[in-house]
């Protein structure tokens, strides 16, 4: 039977019992599909990932912990008659704040948004078991057995503590100094700041924006021309957009997450897991244009992503847990020191031709994060299209201020 408490990082994306905060993935496919093999590929999952038949427990002990449930409830299937290309949107924005609190009910559900020949599928789930990744692992999954309800998946066991992850050689005597005095620090730096009454008040939104083919090429040809890639210009392109529209406002940073999968193999690419490291990477003052700003930001993340020690960020962060609570109440207050979280999770790998339907396309994940600065870019690119959502609060970020912002990086971009 699985218990484990939440990790640090977990606790920061589950925040509470009464805060929902959901990632929606979404993929639109064209041709018939069939409810009961929905019901039966969702059981094939469910019985592959040790997450899906777990509940969260904030009742037991001081902090919560993941528990398996003996008589978990299959996974959720809410049906929508579709109506309009955007419905997958709208739906997406309601499903942000639905709670999975529901006794025995799995950390997951299923929105299908069907139509006579297009359908839309959403997955949802909390952000405290999911990344970006595990969200294409649950979709390529779900589409195959969708396909073929016969095919099988291959369970594997969850892991019971980060420790696990240690590499041979790690000396936890003298790291647990260290980390006794970041704690110490923390408190301290906790302890300091003054407590701010802002909270965002208003209404979470999604823009989205894909672009065709011809645009996406001529953006990709653009960076192999330039030696940089496309996460250096989208985050160049960005940051240059909000000093233009926000002037000094602007503070010239976005936080870039990276897949912890990159640093930590045991974690599996089809494995459901939520920590990602970030790195800061920033507008350089020196640089001449918008092209000259990628190729320094792509030194920057590269220098950076060297210097990650993935294994003891998440041994480390299971020293703080005594001051998580103090660090949701910042990020609730804190306008932060950045423009945007910018997640770029590249190419989806999943296959676009099926015996039954055909994939037509992948919407970027969309997410509402209850923070103040709640500023939030993710880019996929499915198809040969690239494609954006971009979230925020509009008593953070007017919704037109964020259009504009949208806009003027996709200029840059493409100019």
């Amino acid at each position: 039977m699985m218990k484990r408490r939440l990790m640090m990082v977990e606790r920061i994306m589950y925040v509470d019992a009464q805060t929902p905060l959901n990632c929606v993935f979404t993929a639109k496919v064209s041709g018939v599909l069939s409810e009961e093999n929905f019901r039966l590929a969702l059981a094939k999952i469910q019985k592959k990932h040790p997450l899906l038949r777990t509940v969260i427990d904030d009742q037991s002990e001081t902090y919560p912990f993941f528990t398996e449930e003996k008589e978990i409830k299959p996974i959720p299937l809410r049906m929508v008659p579709r109506q309009t290309e955007n419905d997958w949107l709208l739906e997406s924005e309601t499903e942000w704040f639905r709670l999975f609190d529901e006794d025995k009910k799995p950390l997951a559900r299923l929105v299908w948004i069907k139509g006579k020949e297009v359908s839309e599928i959403l997955w949802v789930m909390p952000h405290c078991i999911s990344d970006g990744t595990t969200g294409v692992t649950l979709m390529r999954e779900l589409l195959a057995l969708l396909d073929d309800p016969s095919s099988e998946l291959l369970p594997y066991e969850a892991f019971r503590s980060v420790d696990e992850f240690l590499p041979s050689g790690f000396d936890a005597g003298k790291k647990k100094y260290k980390a006794y005095l970041y704690l110490i620090m923390a408190k301290i730096f906790f302890m300091t700041q003054k407590k701010s009454r802002i909270k965002n008040l208003g209404k979470n939104y999604a823009l989205h924006r894909k672009l065709d083919s011809q645009v996406t090429r001529q953006i990709t040809e653009k960076c192999k021309a330039n030696g940089i890639s496309v996460h250096a210009l989208l985050c160049a392109a960005f940051m240059q957009a909000f000093r233009e529209i926000q002037g000094k406002k602007a503070k010239g940073k976005v936080i870039s997450p990276v897949d912890v999968r990159h640093f930590i193999p045991e974690i599996g690419q089809d494995h459901l897991f939520a920590f990602a490291p970030t790195v800061e990477l920033s507008l350089k003052k020196e640089a001449q244009n918008i092209l000259d700003n990628a190729k320094e930001i792509k030194k920057e993340l590269t220098q950076k992503i060297q210097k990650i020690e993935a294994r003891e960020l998440l041994w480390m962060g299971e020293r703080m847990h005594p001051i998580v609570d103090r660090m949701i109440s910042m990020l609730k207050s804190s306008r932060g020191g950045h423009d945007i979280t910018l997640s770029n999770m590249g190419k989806i790998d999943i296959p676009r031709d099926y015996k039954h339907f055909t994939l037509e396309t992948i919407y970027s994940p969309t997410v509402a994060f209850p923070w103040l600065n709640s500023n939030t870019l993710v880019a996929t690119t499915y198809n040969q299209q690239m494609d954006f959502t971009f979230m925020s609060n509009e008593h953070f970020l007017p919704k037109e201020e964020a259009i504009q912002i949208k806009d003027k990086a996709i200029e840059l971009m493409t100019s």
